[in-house]
């Protein structure tokens, strides 16, 4: 899983190789900086609208309700007289707030730690901890569904088995892309160690999360000590994930717009000491993240994530299935479907939106239109630097569940399941909000190097000639995969006749 020890010939052989399957006669820029369309426009419009008023108010609405439940069994049961009208559900013995709210606190704080951890090991030990996520998160997994099994939790058993098992199947599906997925996400840590401010964004957004985990926490916990009946708590945390999952999405997916727009500033002007840059480029970024392109964000951020790790399960059996050709039509259809999602919902729209201020659904489709027209999308597909940190974040997750749950175990059995799936919930949040850094310096490096190539090259001559190579090896790969199919449909056309 070390960086491969790719062929070293010369610069200008590469640059032609790349400026021949890339379409250079697309729109190159100038290094003077007058088509910075970046963070230099002096005003942009909002977009997506529509989407800023629902997040707004769902965030008032959900939190108003949090407040409520946690409120109503603090220090005193039943405190607002809200079981009147949950009598007829009510089978559990009711708890208090304050009983349950310290684990989400425990789980808070491990989160927490676990993120601040990751970002402050960034530039000298996060490779190391990215391998580490990638072998044991199949381990961990495994371990956790038995001691389900173990406490009598068959569904969640199961469900941890089942994760186990499609974790394992998809890294040996994708083993031999390791390689190149761990010298991209080497390169996107050289770029954001070299940017503290953009850590600094970070840390103040986990500050963020924290608050509002404040408030969920409490609801929650609040939820977990009603005497509403077991089917009524789940549908309710049920709810209140998928609200924590969104608000969570929201501000991961801020801090990546910001990040992509300081990234891509950085690489277009040449380096970060390059004087053309401008001194408050940080805050126009953030500054345009938080106004208006947020309602871009907050709609991007409902689907690009369960589609993205849809397509990886997909591409990594897709390439395993063989001759089945019954099987490979049905994975076929599901692939297509999927792709068409992606041009819609992608991770690399939000460079765009950073760096032009576009909408969301114009953003991912110039962005998809950009990979297919350069031929880029062969080394976006063929990295999986995505799931990678991916795994990072559900392995942060599974330890902040795990230590909520067994803290649990000790005190209310029947609870363990409740609050160790939440709380996994929160430290995925505050870990995938430091995995988000890097992963936003990834996407920036693609649409650098999709646009111009020469911005990568100029930024690092060796990384540009070990993308360039990749590139016309898997452009290479693709023609010869289109020639076989073509050629064994017209033996099965012959045949027929």
């Amino acid at each position: 899983m070390d960086s491969p020890s790719f062929s070293s010939s010369s610069s200008e052989e590469f640059a032609s190789i790349a400026t021949a399957d890339q379409n250079a006669a697309r729109s190159r820029r100038s290094g003077d900086g007058s088509e910075a369309a970046s963070l230099e426009q002096p005003r942009r419009r909002w977009h997506d609208v529509f989407w800023l008023g629902v997040f707004v108010v769902h965030l008032v609405g959900l939190g108003f309700l949090l407040g409520v439940l946690g409120l109503n069994r603090f220090k005193e049961e039943n405190r607002l007289n809200i079981d009147k009208y949950t009598s007829r559900f009510s089978d559990n013995d009711a708890g208090l707030t304050e009983t349950y709210w310290p684990l989400y606190a425990a789980a808070g704080g491990v989160g927490t730690v676990l993120g601040w951890s990751w970002l402050l090991l960034l530039g000298s030990r996060a490779t190391q901890m990215m391998k580490v996520s990638v072998h044991i998160l199949t381990t961990y997994l495994a371990v956790v569904s038995v001691l389900c099994f173990w406490a009598g939790q068959i569904f969640w058993g199961i469900a941890f088995a089942i994760g186990a098992a499609l974790q394992f199947l998809y890294v040996l599906a994708v083993i031999d892309r390791l390689p190149f997925t761990m010298l991209i996400l080497q390169k996107a840590v050289k770029m954001v160690w070299n940017l503290p401010e953009v850590m600094r964004v970070a840390y103040l957004f986990m500050f963020v999360v924290l608050l509002w985990m404040a408030l969920w926490s409490f609801g929650t916990a609040g939820v977990v000590a009603s005497s509403i009946g077991d089917g009524g708590r789940w549908w309710l945390l049920v709810v209140f994930s998928v609200s924590l999952f969104w608000t969570g999405a929201v501000l991961c997916n801020t801090v990546h717009v910001v990040v992509s727009g300081m990234v891509f500033l950085v690489l277009f002007h040449g380096g970060r000491e390059a004087a053309s840059i401008p001194d408050d480029s940080l805050t126009k970024s953030l500054q345009y993240a938080l106004t208006t392109s947020f309602g871009s964000i907050c709609y991007g951020s409902l689907f690009t994530a369960a589609i993205r790790i849809l397509r990886w399960e997909i591409r990594g059996f897709r390439s395993k299935i063989g001759n089945n050709e019954c099987l490979l039509c049905c994975v076929d259809f599901l692939f297509h479907l999927v792709e068409t999602l992606v041009r819609f919902f992608n991770k690399y729209a939000y460079v765009q939106i950073a760096v032009y201020g576009k909408s969301f659904n114009r953003s991912a489709r110039d962005a998809w239109e950009l990979f297919q027209s350069t031929g880029v999308e062969a080394l976006v597909a063929y990295d999986c630097s995505g799931a990678v940190l991916l795994m990072g974040t559900v392995f942060g997750g599974l330890i902040t569940g795990t230590c909520s749950g067994v803290w649990a175990w000790f005190k209310w059995q029947d609870r363990v399941m409740m609050i160790g799936s939440t709380s996994m919930l929160m430290g995925m949040v505050l870990v995938g909000l430091a995995m988000v850094v890097v992963e936003s310096a990834v996407t920036s490096i693609y649409i650098c190097y999709a646009e111009d190539p020469l911005l990568i090259q100029r930024w690092d001559t060796e990384f540009f000639n070990q993308l360039s190579e990749t590139l016309h090896q898997r452009l290479q790969h693709r023609s010869a995969r289109d020639r076989e199919v073509l050629t064994r449909y017209r033996l099965d056309q012959n045949a027929s006749i």
